[in-house]
């Protein structure tokens, strides 16, 4: 690291509020673009974030980064409200379920009440 660049460490707080002048940025990104330094040979040298070197790229640079565009198929949205849906049907038949069973426990518990006969396996019995 030059001597130049070591004098040039700040604090978090002094780099908050900082500001580049237009020609510093112009003149980085002419360097950036044609090839005498990077995107992140800036960012360690100046302490920014890469974001911000980006945006000036984008806002002085004769070169324009391609956008990033996100494709979803329309399959891959088929497949995933499918799933939702699925998903939604078996939480359904497992309320479903569950109801049968509560049903069928109570109903064990009146006929052993009622005929006075324990229907229900008792845990720790074994003959």
């Amino acid at each position: 690291m030059s001597t130049n660049t070591k004098s040039f460490k700040q604090s978090s707080q002094e780099r908050q509020y900082r500001k580049f002048s237009h020609t510093f940025k112009l003149k980085k990104v002419r360097e950036i673009e044609q090839g005498k330094t990077t995107v992140s040979q800036v960012c360690q040298t100046y302490e920014v974030t890469n974001t911000a070197v980006y945006n000036w790229l984008k806002k002085y640079g004769s070169m324009s980064k391609p956008e990033r565009t996100i494709v979803e198929s329309k399959s891959d949205t088929t497949k995933i409200l499918a799933l939702q849906k699925r998903i939604a049907e078996l939480e359904r038949l497992l309320g479903q379920k569950q109801i049968e069973l509560e049903f069928k426990d109570k109903m064990i518990e009146l006929a052993e009440q009622t005929y006075g006969v324990d229907i229900k396996k008792k845990s720790g019995k074994r003959r």
